[in-house]
């Protein structure tokens, strides 16, 4: 039962984050909608932060996404050097919305 205000999907595969303003790897997608995601991060993000993100969608296009996005939490993840982060995307182009809400709410035969 999903009680979220947006639906989300976790993502398959190893999906890498990459932080726009370093053009470094942050981390890799964990589960994603249209108004933020779960990210496995690799390195520190800082709690209450804003970053600009890119990633590429698991779908035919294959192009990037670039979001604005606020780190509204993060915990210690099992693995050493790793956290769950919880964000929050901010000014995302009309595009880029329709693409995120089209791969949510498709049927991904899970």
């Amino acid at each position: 039962h999903e009680s979220r205000r947006m639906p989300r999907r976790t993502v398959p595969g190893l999906i890498e984050v990459v932080d726009c303003m370093t053009e470094a790897p942050v981390g890799h997608l964990g589960n994603l909608s249209a108004g933020g995601m779960l990210l496995i991060a690799g390195t520190p993000l800082s709690e209450d932060a804003l970053y600009q993100l890119r990633f590429t969608l698991p779908d035919q296009d294959g192009s990037e996404l670039e979001v604005g996005a606020h780190v509204l939490w993060r915990d210690a993840a099992s693995a050493p050097g790793q956290s769950w982060v919880g964000l929050r995307f901010l000014g995302v182009s009309p595009t880029c919305m329709q693409r995120l809400t089209a791969w949510v709410e498709a049927d991904h035969g899970d």
